[in-house]
């Protein structure tokens, strides 16, 4: 059974309260995908040839269900983080938020289009750091005269000059670390309605991570909300005051951070029992 917390109801200064707006419903989320198991061997040219001639299957096809009956609810200026082990199903929540990977059963209410920003984000490697920021931000639909006004200011927030000039270079030069910071600066130029981060500020450079916790903030009080996935809780501990738990695709815990990393931290140090 899923442990939950009902968020307190905001109140103005006089003490009056007022409705929290929701951005993000989801109702009994189930996600299920087919895997192929053996796929690399079957794909070689004399495997190939063999299903040809004799109609046999390309490899063992099964299924997994990365997400199983999760609900929740996120509410304009949450910063929710997203915790679990290895395959618990953190990334396949993300993508379903993001309307990247259809429900198998269950629904996903936004408001808007969200934003997915992950490690994998598409930039282009021929091109150079300036480049890709410039591109990014049109694509975010940014008009050309605020991208023109804001290049330096994106490059300067990623930090990938501080040891060269290497925003004039090639993408593919660039560190993993480098690459994530300059993902997240390019996406973090903009206010999102959801704003949903996987990985991508797990770089290891403690200045990037200030830096980037003081925006997150930033969107959050610009009634955005933020999901943010991490390996590493110093991160969510840093920049969110919710996070759920997900355990094998099911919520184990959704609750203030502190609370919730606690418990985490007692499932893994036990081994995961």
């Amino acid at each position: 059974m899923a442990e939950t917390t009902t968020p307190a109801r905001p109140t103005y200064s006089s003490g009056q309260t007022y409705t929290r707006v929701p951005t993000v419903i989801v109702e009994d989320l189930h996600v299920v995908y087919k895997v192929t198991a053996g796929a690399g061997a079957a794909a070689s040219p004399v495997a190939a040839l063999k299903r040809i001639l004799t109609g046999g299957p390309v490899g063992t096809v099964r299924e997994v269900h990365a997400v199983r009956g999760v609900s929740f609810v996120a509410y304009e200026g949450d910063a929710i983080g997203l915790i679990g082990s290895n395959g618990s199903g953190k990334s396949t929540l993300l993508r379903a938020i993001a309307g990247l990977m259809p429900p198998t059963r269950g629904t996903v209410y936004t408001k808007k289009q969200p934003s997915l920003l992950g490690v994998n984000a598409v930039l282009l490697n021929d091109l150079s750091g300036e480049r890709n920021v410039v591109l990014g931000c049109l694509a975010m639909g940014m008009r050309k005269s605020e991208v023109t006004a804001r290049v330096a200011e994106i490059i300067e927030f990623s930090g990938i000059n501080e040891r060269g000039d290497f925003a004039s270079l090639p993408m593919r030069t660039y560190s993993s670390g480098m690459a994530a910071r300059l993902r997240f600066a390019i996406a973090a130029a903009k206010s999102h309605d959801v704003l949903l981060i996987d990985e991508a500020l797990a770089t290891g450079d403690a200045k990037f991570a200030k830096r980037s916790e003081q925006r997150v903030q930033e969107l959050r009080e610009g009634a955005g909300t933020v999901f943010l996935v991490s390996h590493d809780t110093s991160s969510i501990e840093a920049a969110c005051e919710r996070t759920i738990w997900l355990e094998s695709g099911v919520i184990r815990m959704d609750g203030p951070t502190a609370e919730v990393l606690e418990a985490y931290k007692e499932f893994t140090e036990s081994g995961g029992s």
